[in-house]
């Protein structure tokens, strides 16, 4: 399932890259898990990364195209002022605008200190979607002690059972994931979306003519 989870952001948000069921926050190591339970049952995401970058750079993964798209997604529009949007979606087919599209209010923009979005889209597919309009991320910027800069997303607004505790295994993995990403983008360099999606061509074309498991 494709959502903005790699972000809620990704969230933003941030998309996710699969299934979140059988995977965890813990397959990445460089990201540190904090996230807890508060009096109410209401669970609290909590994760944060270092990133080998200065701040400003790294706010501006967040709040321009450009940016964005070095780590989130291969079609995006962010508009990073308060009240603007973050649009993105993993489909190398879609347009700005379309219906199915990932899209996130920012509703704090503190520049080069915290980010905070809620999404006002998100696609059919997404279990919880009308729900999932509830949850408020924040991103949060400061110097890192070893260096760079460090990332805290925190997501509140998972209440007790179904379905936020379906979005909540979803986006715990997801974001981690993104975090890593956005890591990545500094570490290794921007993704190269043409490539990922020659890549996932290639390998949609090799299933079609694979013959049918126990066939000789």
């Amino acid at each position: 399932m494709k959502i903005i989870g790699r972000l809620t952001v990704a969230a933003a948000a941030l998309a996710l890259a699969g299934s979140a069921a059988a995977q965890s926050i813990k397959d990445y190591p460089d990201v540190t898990d904090t996230s807890f339970v508060q009096a109410n049952g209401h669970k609290v995401l909590r994760i944060a990364i270092d990133v080998p970058a200065p701040r400003k750079a790294v706010w501006e993964r967040f709040t321009t195209t450009e940016g964005y798209r070095a780590w989130a997604v291969p079609v995006a529009l962010v508009d990073g002022k308060l009240g603007g949007t973050i649009e993105g979606s993993y489909d190398f087919k879609a347009r700005i605008g379309d219906v199915d599209n990932i899209r996130n209010q920012i509703v704090v923009f503190q520049p080069e200190q915290t980010l905070a979005i809620r999404n006002v889209n998100a696609p059919k597919t997404l279990p919880g979607r009308e729900q999932f309009g509830e949850i408020v991320t924040v991103m949060e910027f400061a110097d890192a002690s070893a260096g760079g800069t460090r990332v805290t997303l925190t997501a509140v607004g998972y209440k007790p059972g179904e379905p936020y505790d379906t979005l909540y295994k979803h986006f715990g993995w997801g974001n981690a994931y993104s975090l890593m990403k956005l890591k990545e983008s500094f570490t290794k360099g921007p993704i190269d979306w043409k490539q990922v999606q020659a890549q996932q061509e290639a390998k949609a074309a090799s299933a079609k003519v694979a013959p049918p498991k126990g066939a000789n």
